[in-house]
């Protein structure tokens, strides 16, 4: 089986050097830049990126500036490592699309474990999965939303927390239930998290949004 490929962008070489060493050992492919702007050429000249380790603070262009030009024309998993462990910088990754921010000093077997818990789950070899709640139709294997045929573009962690959403419809489900299924982990930030996801897929929802429901104090339930 061909190995998938990792884009490690970061300007520490010793902080590249450690990321890959255990990712060559999980039989990843690793692909390295230390700068944005490298980071940059090089995913869209080598286009099989299956996921992206992505620094904030690098010269050149740093980790937001990256995250812009990519999301503009792809999906790829983008993993944000960063020194600051700032809730502003939290929300704002998850605003252009991150889809896991961690903190630096970090363990490199959870990094691992966490890149892993992602590409699971968006190539979902062999499954051929359909989940409908009213209009709204998630195909898994295709990574695709529609609602009464038209797709709709969501972000891979928007999409996960729908998918989560539909397979459990009807169910209320807390914050910290979501958070250690959607997110794969033991989540230890602001369980405020959730909250900016729901409005955002919401959004993007529009009038079916209504369907996920809010349960104060606790979390939520979405039902037609």
């Amino acid at each position: 089986m061909e190995r998938l490929r990792i884009l490690v962008v970061d300007d520490e070489g010793r902080m590249r050097k450690l990321v890959k060493d255990f990712l060559v050992k999980s039989n990843f492919e690793v692909l390295e830049a230390e700068d944005g702007e490298q980071a940059v050429d090089i995913f869209f000249r080598e286009k099989n990126i299956a996921l992206i380790v992505l620094d904030v603070m690098m010269p050149k262009m740093d980790g937001w500036q990256v995250c812009r030009e990519i999301r503009q024309r792809s999906r790829v998993p983008i993993i944000m490592l960063t020194a600051r462990s700032d809730e502003r910088d939290e929300l704002q990754g998850f605003e252009l699309g991150v889809d896991e921010y961690i903190s630096k000093p970090f363990s490199p077997k959870i990094l691992v474990a966490r890149i892993e818990a992602i590409l699971r789950r968006t190539n979902q070899l062999g499954q051929e999965k359909l989940l409908r709640c009213g209009d709204i139709e998630v195909d898994q294997a295709a990574h695709r939303v529609r609602i009464q045929g038209q797709e709709i573009e969501l972000s891979y962690k928007e999409f996960e927390l729908l998918t989560y959403f539909m397979e459990n419809q009807g169910i209320a489900l807390s914050r910290e239930k979501i958070l250690n299924n959607v997110w794969n982990y033991d989540y230890f930030g602001d369980a405020r998290t959730i909250d900016t996801h729901v409005k955002k897929l919401r959004s993007k929802l529009g009038e079916h949004g209504n369907m996920i429901k809010t349960i104060w104090g606790m979390g939520y339930k979405m039902e037609e």
